[in-house]
């Protein structure tokens, strides 16, 4: 089947299966890696992005979900070659350590900032819950949102 989405603001066309997974058709037709493939079963949120507007595990939402969709990956949070506040955050808090979830994490707490631009520590954890890291690096995230946060509300670099 033809299946056309919007990914990251450019409208694409794809065939694919209706029953293969969004994660392997940003992965595998669409070049888009920084969405990682993680327990592949919805559990571990490596592989978060938004859909219409919603954070979803990209494993578990089917290709014939897709048409007319809008998908934001990590790929799509950043403009005109910036980074961008959440992702400068994760960067100077030093929120990585082997990296493997922090794409689902940055797009969970980007998401969260785009609804709550000052969320509370608890807001901040519900914000994240669905995305594990494996490294327990968690309060490093957590610092990390709370100073994206703070960077937005200052203006730097928009969203």
């Amino acid at each position: 089947m033809e299946i056309t989405f919007t990914v990251n603001g450019r409208e694409v066309k794809v065939h694919s299966e209706p029953e293969r997974r969004l994660v392997d058709i940003l992965r595998y037709d669409l070049a888009l890696t920084g969405t990682k493939i993680g327990c592949g079963e919805g559990e571990c949120g490596a592989c978060t992005v938004i859909m219409d507007g919603l954070t979803v595990n990209s494993c578990l939402i089917a290709a014939c979900q897709l048409q007319g969709s809008e998908v934001v990956t990590i790929e799509g949070l950043e403009s005109s070659g910036k980074i961008g506040p959440v992702k400068e955050a994760f960067i100077e808090e030093g929120a990585v350590q082997c990296g493997f979830c922090i794409p689902g994490m940055v797009i969970s707490a980007w998401h969260l900032l785009d609804k709550n631009p000052s969320p509370t520590l608890d807001e901040i954890r519900l914000g994240l819950s669905g995305n594990l890291c494996r490294c327990t690096g968690y309060k490093k995230i957590i610092e990390a949102v709370k100073k994206a946060s703070q960077k937005r509300k200052g203006g730097e670099l928009g969203k």
